[in-house]
């Protein structure tokens, strides 16, 4: 019995692993079939978004199962209340990627992001895939430092997030409307995913620790 119980408790973490790699693919391909008007990759990418739900319907099944066989206490508690947590986290990123697809789509055969913000959105597509691996790698480590590490580089995207509104209040932009909007949702949804991928590695210092990711991170200086 004893056995099965971490068996199950090991296909619990292989399942979020599972799902962060996934969803991590599926934003860097989004991007691409932002960027090139990409409308088969876009496709692929919204279809994707099937299995990520499926996902973490099996995620809340294998949990909820545990929780009833097992009445899991202590830190075993904390590992399956923890996983349903992260599994929302990682279904919205699914989804998140799945809007950045559909953006591509609506748009096509026109690109939605104008030239001279290309570079901006690629860096944020590529941050937010390499922050969700390192979220995936957290998950599988269990690394604390790293998991802490990983809000100090979400930094970043909240630069570029800012980068975006600069061009969009600036008196110079030539892009009309529809175009500021498409980037306001763009910017939005990189930041968001990074977001989540930051609260997966939370959680994970909330699983090993038991305390929450603030309550590590000393306060800096003002």
């Amino acid at each position: 019995m004893r056995e099965t119980y971490h068996e199950e408790l090991a296909a619990i973490s292989d399942g979020l692993v599972e799902m962060a790699n996934l969803v991590g693919s599926a934003i860097g391909l989004a991007t691409t079939a932002l960027l090139d008007a990409d409308l088969q990759l876009a496709e692929s990418v919204i279809s994707t978004d099937e299995k990520v739900d499926d996902l973490q319907r099996d995620q809340e099944s294998r949990a909820i199962a545990v929780l009833a066989r097992q009445q899991p206490v202590a830190t075993d508690l904390r590992v399956v209340v923890t996983s349903l947590r992260m599994s929302a986290d990682l279904e919205r990123s699914g989804d998140l990627a799945q809007h950045v697809a559909k953006l591509a789509r609506m748009r096509y055969p026109s690109r939605a992001v104008p030239r001279d913000l290309r570079r901006t959105v690629l860096e944020m597509g590529q941050l937010a895939q390499r922050l969700m691996a390192q979220a995936a790698e957290v998950i599988i480590t269990q690394d604390v430092h790293a998991a802490l590490q990983l809000e100090k580089d979400d930094d970043h995207m909240d630069e570029l997030h800012r980068t975006i509104f600069q061009h969009l209040m600036d008196d110079r932009w030539q892009h009309g409307v529809e175009t500021a909007v498409d980037v306001t949702l763009v910017g939005r949804y990189y930041e968001r995913f990074a977001d989540h991928a930051v609260s997966v590695a939370q959680r994970v210092v909330y699983l090993v620790t038991g305390e929450h990711a603030d309550e590590l991170i000393p306060d800096t200086p003002a």
